[in-house]
């Protein structure tokens, strides 16, 4: 198979042209993204049945046309654990390409178990060891050398092979409904744009805080992306989480109280110590209506504790019996939630609901049975 480096714009044109008209394309990225908020796009690899490109976006100033390529919905784009390099593309343009196949989600409903890893995927699907010498390369360095180039086109070389034994035995298995289910939440732009409100709910140790303590956290959380953003780096380096958590819990009102808040950088004090203080001052003015709500967590009682224990039993008695990862088919969160009547259960749609989550509803309304026989859990109508 040909394989080409890319870093010209005629070499990109070159390229584009010979990957129009493409049903399928392999595709991964190498990016940092320790020192930035964006993430710090290195390399593309593609793959069509003739050739693998290693695109350096680096020295492009426009990758616009690779793009609309990708961006194409006549063009599946094949990728192992997506959710990463669809980021990248969804922070470039504001949306998402697609469709995608991830051959991760695949192989979890093939009985490959819960995120096998690529190399391991590989040598399952063509019994190739691939190497690993370059896990840990700098891609943002260069010139990248031919170990490093022969290690990334090795990321999207099997890819395509694999993706049609994968679609030829989920067909089989009467499963590609079930997969694309997967694939279209894989491509929800709600997966990477989160409302700005519920920022709060991604700083660990939120959970110690109540009431007009969450209202700080929220307005800090929204300063702190915001800031991230237009400096272009990582949350922490702006603020960290346990000195939002620190500040929403001590209510600091002046430039002494909130200097004493250990880990805030003095640099961070002096350029936004005023405006942090200002922020506190408007969350613990705003009205308890407008505080930040957290879902009523309703506790299980002991009785109820005891039938998620049997549904556990349905989900890895039926997961194995189908060859499904059982965190895939439902974890034990989802299980509690549904004894407290979630109606809106991942268990109750798709394919799940097909595979156990109708019999869970049954063994709820006292419609299914277990007993044991000969060492195994048998599932039976009352």
């Amino acid at each position: 198979m040909k394989e080409i480096f890319v870093d010209t714009p005629e070499a990109l044109a070159a390229l584009c042209d010979s990957l129009r008209g493409c049903e399928a394309l392999a595709l991964d990225t190498e990016f940092l993204r320790e020192k930035t908020y964006y993430t710090q796009l290195c390399l593309i690899q593609i793959a069509s049945d003739e050739l693998i490109a290693c695109v350096d976006p680096l020295a492009l100033e426009n990758i616009d046309p690779l793009l609309d390529i990708f961006y194409d919905p006549a063009v599946t784009l094949v990728m192992h654990s997506a959710r990463q390099d669809l980021e990248i593309f969804f922070d470039l343009r504001g949306e998402l390409p697609g469709p995608v196949f991830d051959t991760q989600i695949a192989a979890t409903l093939l009985g490959y178990g819960d995120q096998i890893g690529y190399a391991n995927l590989v040598r399952e699907f063509t019994g190739v060891a691939l190497e690993k010498g370059h896990t840990r390369t700098d891609w943002s360095r260069r010139p990248l050398g031919e170990g490093q180039l022969r290690y990334a086109a090795d990321d999207v070389r099997y890819l395509l092979d694999i993706y049609r034994e994968q679609r030829r035995r989920l067909r089989e298995k009467g499963r590609e409904d079930w997969v694309q289910a997967d694939f279209d939440a894989l491509v929800d732009t709600a997966t990477y744009a989160p409302p700005v409100e519920n920022l709060w709910k991604r700083v660990r140790g939120n959970q110690q805080l109540r009431g007009r303590q969450l209202a700080i956290a929220q307005a800090l959380a929204e300063w702190r992306e915001a800031q991230a953003q237009r400096v272009n780096r990582p949350r922490r380096w702006v603020l960290k989480d346990e000195v939002i958590i620190d500040i929403a819990r001590r209510v600091p009102k002046d430039l002494a109280t909130l200097g004493q808040i250990r880990g805030l950088e003095g640099r961070t004090l002096e350029r936004h110590g005023e405006k942090l203080l200002s922020l506190v001052e408007q969350a613990c003015r705003l009205p308890r209506e407008a505080w930040p709500q957290r879902p009523r967590v309703t506790r299980l009682t002991p009785q109820q504790d005891a039938v998620v224990d049997l549904m556990m039993a349905i989900v890895r008695t039926r997961g194995a019996e189908h060859d499904v990862s059982t965190t895939l088919l439902g974890n034990r969160k989802a299980l509690e939630a549904l004894v407290a009547g979630a109606e809106d259960s991942p268990l109750l749609q798709g394919w799940r609901a097909l595979l156990v989550g109708r019999e869970l509803q049954a063994l709820l309304a006292g419609e299914r049975r277990l007993r044991v026989a000969d060492g195994r859990v048998v599932i039976e109508s009352c």
